[in-house]
């Protein structure tokens, strides 16, 4: 031991929130929904969610598309939970 205080200071490690979009209408969102949203890096988004949800975003948010919409899933969920992770990092 150095006799060093331990940093505070959290290294790689992000947070991942996930956010029911509901119909798509912004103004249905809960204000917790609209402020991760605001507030996050990196967005992964479906088809089904709305552009006005999306306009939501900082404009400095990566909009990362993982192509799911009803019946067709062209990224597997595997892949988007490792996205996901990485992002998070």
């Amino acid at each position: 031991m150095t006799g060093e205080a331990p940093s505070n200071k959290k290294i790689g490690i992000g947070r991942v929130a996930l956010v029911g979009a509901g119909p798509g209408d912004p103004d249905l969102l809960t204000i917790k929904a609209a402020r991760l949203i605001a507030e996050a890096e990196v967005i992964f988004t479906d088809r089904l969610v709305g552009k006005g949800v999306l306009e939501l975003a900082s404009p400095t948010a990566e909009i990362v598309p993982v192509g799911k919409s009803k019946g067709e899933h062209s990224v597997a969920q595997d892949e988007i939970h490792r996205r996901m992770i990485e992002a998070a990092k």
